[in-house]
């Protein structure tokens, strides 16, 4: 089982507040009632699981519309 995950955008530095949202879930039965979690709900969620975390990479703003 994998859980995608990524930086919120809207978060600051300092800012005491959950710094990861869940994208998506490959396999395996999860159901995900929150929509932020801190980094160590995440990583207590997926060692109880049995599931890798993969955390995507955020596309910087001028990169985001461009077409290959």
């Amino acid at each position: 089982m994998k859980i995608f995950v990524r930086e919120r955008t809207k978060v600051g530095e300092g800012v005491r507040q959950p710094r990861y949202v869940v994208l998506a879930v490959l396999g395996g039965d999860l159901r995900i009632y929150a929509h932020h979690y801190r980094k160590t709900e995440l990583e207590q969620l997926a060692s109880d699981c049995g599931a890798d975390l993969v955390y995507l990479e955020q596309v910087s703003e001028p990169e985001h519309g461009k077409k290959k």
